[in-house]
């Protein structure tokens, strides 16, 4: 896979994950629901200080810290890539790593920037290079918006610990950066885990 097609994809990439988290900041509010397809498909706004899939390491300190491994992350990965496109390893696996690259680069931007570059969306729609935003650099909150119920009702009473709870599936509202990591990773193990053995091996 030539560097100019690399540069190209994750510059597609980087530029839809953008495009679609500025449009949800500049047109809704945190909470704020469309429904696309029927009841399985919306676009539900939340915003998340942490991981992906709404997970957290808390406060200032932890922010930072998963700021300053994202970018270690992300270095490491480009670095990755390069060794991989010398060798002429095959395209889908340096389009896999591409990816993932793309994913935490998405939210990153998100970490790094959005704090400073937009006002808050509690309770109205943000505005985007105000004079002041909601959060210092570095402090910025990952915008997400892709949530599919796909199933939705209460568990059998003989489920154990859960039954008779409301359940959805899938409960997670995430983002396109987090999909292309999921996707990136999930291919990796399907079609690549024989090109690392091999590696071992060799």
């Amino acid at each position: 896979m030539k560097n100019k097609h690399i540069i190209t994809l994750a510059a597609a990439l980087l530029l839809l994950d953008q495009a679609l988290k500025i449009w949800i900041k500049t047109h809704m509010t945190i909470g704020q629901e469309y429904t696309i397809i029927a009841d399985w498909f919306k676009i539900h706004f939340l915003e998340n200080p942490g991981m992906a899939f709404g997970l957290q390491l808390g406060g200032v300190t932890g922010k930072i810290l998963l700021t300053t491994f994202r970018l270690a992350a992300v270095a490491a990965i480009a670095w990755y890539i390069t060794r991989l496109n010398r060798r002429e390893a095959p395209a889908g696996l340096v389009a896999c790593f591409t990816l993932v690259l793309c994913g935490a680069l998405g939210n990153i931007i998100d970490s790094i920037f959005y704090g400073a570059i937009f006002t808050t969306s509690e309770g109205q729609i943000a505005t985007l290079f105000p004079a002041a935003g909601y959060a210092p650099l570095l402090q910025g909150r990952v915008v997400d918006m892709l949530y599919f119920p796909l199933f939705q009702g209460y568990l059998p009473s003989w489920v154990p610990l859960w039954g008779g709870d409301y359940f959805i599936f899938f409960r997670p509202v995430f983002n396109l950066a987090d999909s292309y990591i999921t996707t990136g990773v999930i291919a990796l193990l399907l079609f690549y885990r024989k090109f690392f053995s091999n590696k071992k091996t060799s």
